[in-house]
């Protein structure tokens, strides 16, 4: 029975990791056409219990907005798909009345990507986001008072 669950286990690990591959193919294939339009903003916001929403801004010099597209959901049969409503705008300068249109999680991603863009473009990085048992690591440490 145990020989089951672990083949049962190995089976779905092997089955995820084959679609999310076909996903970040999707992904990367996207982000290639825009990247040959001009520059590219990713903005992201992750959904606990919720879709996760990815956001490809394709920009000019002017960080005027050439083309946008979404993937959003929760398993790795989500897609990119056009982002309608962006086209034309100036990406730094998109306010709510812009974005009233989309979920908050696309708005959050948008907000992401523009943000990301100032960053960027004043020459610094973007910080990595620790993971949740990142943080839960660094709480405990803080708390046995381990730097």
């Amino acid at each position: 029975m145990f020989i089951y669950i672990i083949l049962l286990i190995g089976s779905a690990w092997l089955l995820q990791s084959f679609l999310g591959f076909f996903q970040i193919k999707n992904f990367n294939k996207h982000f290639s056409q825009l990247r040959r339009k001009g520059r590219v903003a990713i903005g992201r916001k992750k959904g606990f219990f919720r879709a996760g929403t990815v956001i490809l801004i394709a920009i000019n010099k002017s960080n005027q907005i050439l083309e946008a597209k979404k993937m959003q959901g929760v398993t790795v049969f989500s897609r990119v798909k056009p982002l309608r409503g962006l086209d034309g705008k100036n990406l730094l300068k998109l306010t709510m009345q812009d974005l009233h249109i989309y979920d908050k999680l696309t708005v959050a991603a948008i907000q992401d990507a523009a943000t990301n863009l100032k960053i960027i473009s004043k020459g610094g990085e973007v910080p990595i986001q620790k993971s949740l048992f990142e943080r839960l690591v660094q709480k405990t440490e803080v708390k046995r008072g381990v730097n």
